[in-house]
């Protein structure tokens, strides 16, 4: 396993070192002292997975608030995505910046959200499974966000969603 930092301060890309032979492969995608090495989190208290049935679905840009903030490793076991964080700590040297990586079935690859960013994703293909381990659990009061195209932020999706829930569409535009 490799944990790479990305251009965003604390965001990392988790990548597995596959073994092969003639079964298939076989890679660790989670080892608690290679994470606590990185800095990351080490226990992970919630998980879920998302699927969306449709090319150009769009989930995001989410959070919690304080003092429910959650940490995440988001992995695409199905298909392809977009995957995005943008850096609302207003203490960072990366505030308001954000980074993307295409998580898919093929590169197994996972990216590391920190505290005190959003998170969100689209589809590059239909039928896509997305596995989220979480730092907290979900706290729904503290559930919170910004919009996927607010020029604050000014995120360069490669592609326009066709999918995208009311609530995820309608965060005001972002002010700090």
């Amino acid at each position: 396993m490799k944990i790479a930092p990305t251009n965003l301060a604390g965001a990392m890309l988790v990548s597995v070192s596959p073994h092969t032979d003639n079964r298939g492969l076989f890679a660790r995608t989670f080892d608690t002292e290679d994470f606590a090495k990185a800095g990351l989190p080490t226990v992970w208290p919630q998980c879920n997975v998302s699927w969306n049935a449709k090319r150009g679905t769009l989930r995001g840009m989410h959070f919690q608030a304080t003092p429910s903030e959650e940490p995440k490793l988001v992995r695409c076991t199905s298909g392809r995505i977009f995957d995005v964080v943008i850096d609302l700590r207003p203490q960072s040297a990366t505030f308001r910046r954000w980074t993307g990586a295409e998580l898919s079935q093929a590169n197994r690859d996972a990216l590391y959200i920190p505290i005190g960013c959003a998170h969100g994703f689209i589809t590059l293909e239909d039928n896509c499974e997305v596995y989220y381990m979480m730092g907290t659990v979900f706290d729904a009061p503290a559930a919170s966000g910004v919009r996927w195209n607010d020029p604050a932020f000014g995120i360069a999706w490669p592609l326009m969603p066709t999918i995208i829930s009311d609530r995820d569409a309608s965060y005001p535009d972002f002010t700090a």
